[in-house]
């Protein structure tokens, strides 16, 4: 009794995160701010993929809830933040909730990419796109999505050749590693 299992615990933070991801949204869209807050969003991403150390302040329960928001106001004065960007991120230091910043930034790219009636696709692919494969891919899902798509290429060497397509709940799976291990698993029927 009184244990928490990882999956309570990572819904309990998604949950947070969604709470004020749309609070923000609803504050930026009401304000004709979302164009700003989009740009934080992408930013503030670029920014916990760049410095782990940022990453390791907003989880760490060892830094002060005044340290967090003091380096959390210093970084939002830095990248010069939108003021609505930055007092929610001094609100999430203040309640000790910055931990869902990862969280928090997918949701609210989520709720601005639905508001502008995008969809991002996830594409792994074995060698890099040329723009003229990004195009196509591009043209082909909105085609058969009816939204604008944006693409999340990844390169992953391992799939030999081909494209693993992720888009929402659909998953296309094209690489020559798969198609390698279906035909293995066929061969071990038979023999």
């Amino acid at each position: 009794m009184g244990r928490t299992t990882v999956a309570e615990s990572a819904s309990i933070s998604q949950g947070i995160a969604a709470r004020y991801a749309t609070a923000l949204f609803d504050l930026a869209k009401e304000g004709g701010a979302l164009k700003a807050v989009e740009a934080d969003a992408a930013a503030l991403t670029d920014a916990l993929a760049a410095a782990p150390d940022l990453g390791a302040m907003i989880a760490s329960p060892v830094v002060t809830r005044d340290d967090q928001a003091k380096a959390i106001a210093v970084v939002a004065q830095a990248m010069k933040l939108n003021a609505l960007t930055a007092n929610t991120l001094g609100l999430m230091a203040d309640k000790r909730r910055l931990f869902v910043l990862p969280q928090f930034l997918t949701v609210l790219r989520e709720r601005i990419a639905e508001e502008k009636g995008e969809v991002t696709a996830e594409v792994t692919s074995a060698v890099a796109l040329t723009t003229e494969q990004v195009t196509k891919l591009t043209a082909t899902l909105k085609a058969k999505v009816g939204k604008t798509v944006k693409l999340n290429a990844t390169v992953d060497e391992s799939l030999i050749g081909g494209l693993i397509v992720k888009l929402g709940s659909t998953m296309i799976d094209t690489s020559v590693k798969s198609k390698l291990a279906s035909l293995q698993n066929a061969m071990k029927e038979v023999g």
